[in-house]
């Protein structure tokens, strides 16, 4: 099993930083532009945009680094953890603004952190 939870692992940290890195560094209105999946910006300020993207960098981060360094490895179920709290915030606005094919989406995300977080804490973890 760990393979696979690496392999999601990876990919959860790379969509996360590079979509994390896009919220951060592009102004809310190019965001809007992207389409319907950029629209949710509307709701939020671009401070709040920022602060959503730069959850994501941190959290990509804690997922990948903690497990490579052997330094405080408990830091990286709490950053799937996290990242489930931030899907589920996701999939609300979502689901608010109607757009429920993007919901499902939000949905896989946070069934990959969720994954990631119960193979990294349960029996068989890195942490025992």
């Amino acid at each position: 099993m760990d393979p696979a939870l690496w392999a999601v692992t990876a990919l959860l940290a790379a969509a996360y930083l590079l979509g994390g890195a896009f919220k951060v560094l592009v102004p809310k209105e190019r965001i809007a532009a992207v389409g319907r999946s950029g629209r949710w910006v509307e709701d939020f300020s671009a401070a709040g945009v920022r602060a959503i993207g730069a959850v994501e960098v941190l959290a990509a981060v804690g997922l990948v680094l903690p497990a490579l360094l052997h330094v405080a490895p408990v830091l990286v179920p709490l950053a799937a953890l996290g990242l489930v709290l931030l899907m589920a915030g996701a999939a609300a606005v979502r689901a608010r603004r109607g757009e429920y094919r993007l919901v499902a989406v939000d949905l896989v995300y946070l069934l990959l952190a969720a994954f990631v977080a119960w193979g990294r804490l349960g029996p068989g973890s890195f942490l025992g």
